[in-house]
């Protein structure tokens, strides 16, 4: 792309990062509270009114109710025994990002999948403001086509690129020239 460039990390550009040690801490603690388990008091890190911005089947909750309600409730119910495992955090003013795993058995309907008892991992990246030491926004991707694999579902239909990766099929070259 030549020319102008669209304007870039507006939403941290004036991230005070005097905030930063207090943000790891607000994290440090949310994670540990999420991997205990809980629903009823996870407020003392979200803010009443935060967001939730999820990737495609994860949906978008509006509201520490919507967050318990339509995420944390159906979740813990689809999979149990379920650990979360931040493999790096990255920490700058009142923003903070993650990605990892969580470890977790099917042991409820998923998807419309029964449960099936399988161990699953479930890949993500979080990405998370923090306003007066609570979580007023969370962008998060969850790698569900992954989760759905391993329960036996292809949401690809066999047409995932992985199968350039395998050397299965070419893949496709923008340039006819090559």
């Amino acid at each position: 792309m030549k020319g102008s460039r669209p304007e870039q990390a507006v939403l941290s550009r004036n991230t005070d990062l005097s905030k930063t040690d207090e943000t790891r801490r607000v994290i440090e603690k949310m994670v540990d509270g999420l991997n205990d388990h809980r629903i009823a008091d996870i407020g003392a890190f979200f803010a009443d009114g935060f967001r939730w911005m999820g990737n495609t089947g994860c949906g978008t909750k509006t509201g520490l109710k919507e967050f318990q309600d339509n995420w944390q409730k159906p979740f813990q119910a689809a999979f149990s025994d379920k650990v979360c495992i931040d493999e790096a955090r990255l920490y700058m003013g009142e923003w903070a990002a993650a990605f990892g795993r969580q470890e977790a058995i099917h042991s409820g309907v998923f998807m419309g999948i029964a449960p099936t008892g399988k161990k699953v991992e479930i890949r993500y990246m979080d990405f998370w403001k923090v306003v007066d030491g609570k979580i007023v926004d969370n962008w998060v991707m969850v790698d569900f086509p992954h989760v759905l694999s391993q329960l036996g579902r292809d949401v690809f239909d066999g047409e995932g690129w992985e199968a350039f990766d395998r050397g299965e099929r070419a893949a496709p070259d923008p340039d006819p020239a090559g």
